[in-house]
């Protein structure tokens, strides 16, 4: 089954310039599908166009067969407790005056009519944030520490625990390892699949590492300059007829 839907989606900040064209393609319940390309190819601008975070006039999103209105706010919140995002930077999306807990609890508390599943009757807020933490490899200890006391890799499994925290249906990940060392992207890549299987969560990962993205997704769609140029699976990475920009981004990648 089909969780979302792009059909011909297209996005213009000028008469001259589409960082989106006509853009197409499904992601199907339980997916991990990889959106790779170089900087500038409009990625990003997908990103923020599937949290509702851009107005588009072109093409149509849908998720779960509903169309996602480009400037309907309260359908848009709706939208919002089945999809959430994790960003690059995990630093802005934490309040720095703020303990971890308490922004840890923040997706449950705008929406208080969701409970999670791993929320039991007469459990804290606070315990529900070092339960969060434990799922994604931290110690719950951590719950009264600062952003600022925090690590890069601890602060992105912060930002996941907080995305996760209201079980969404589709978990947007926008180059979430692209500021981390070699060893912190692969232990958060490590966390990503493993919450994927546990959950069956639909994972849309989007980065200018194709190597991320072949160890992450078993679908990949590569962008270059606003439009798809090649959509397959990951056994098929080697084939013949890819696309020359994607035999270039695994050259560059050296996973030949």
């Amino acid at each position: 089954m089909s969780l979302l839907t792009i059909n011909d989606l297209s996005k213009s900040y000028d008469k001259r310039v589409k960082a989106l064209n006509q853009i197409s393609f499904d992601v199907t319940e339980g997916e991990c599908v990889g959106i790779v390309g170089e900087s500038g190819s409009g990625k990003s601008t997908l990103a923020r166009m599937l949290l509702g975070l851009e107005t588009y006039k072109e093409g149509k999103i849908l998720f779960n067969n509903q169309q996602i209105p480009p400037k309907n706010r309260s359908q848009v919140r709706q939208y919002r407790k089945d999809i959430q995002m994790i960003f690059q930077d995990a630093t802005s999306t934490l309040n720095p005056k703020l303990p971890i807990w308490k922004s840890l609890i923040e997706p449950l508390d705008n929406f208080k009519e969701i409970t999670p599943s791993f929320i039991t009757e007469g459990i804290s807020r606070k315990q529900v944030a070092e339960e969060l933490l434990e799922m994604v490899g931290l110690e719950k200890e951590m719950a009264d520490r600062y952003p600022g006391e925090l690590s890069g890799g601890q602060k992105q499994r912060v930002s996941i625990a907080r995305a996760i925290s209201i079980e969404p249906s589709l978990l947007v990940c926008d180059e979430p390892t692209a500021s981390l060392d070699v060893t912190v992207q692969v232990q958060i890549l490590q966390l990503l699949e493993e919450l994927q299987k546990k959950t069956n969560m639909t994972i849309l990962f989007i980065s200018h590492d194709i190597r991320a993205v072949t160890y992450l997704c078993e679908k990949m769609i590569v962008l270059k300059n606003g439009y798809i140029v090649d959509s397959f699976r990951l056994e098929e990475l080697y084939q013949e007829e890819r696309h020359s920009y994607t035999k270039a981004l695994i050259k560059a990648a050296a996973i030949e």
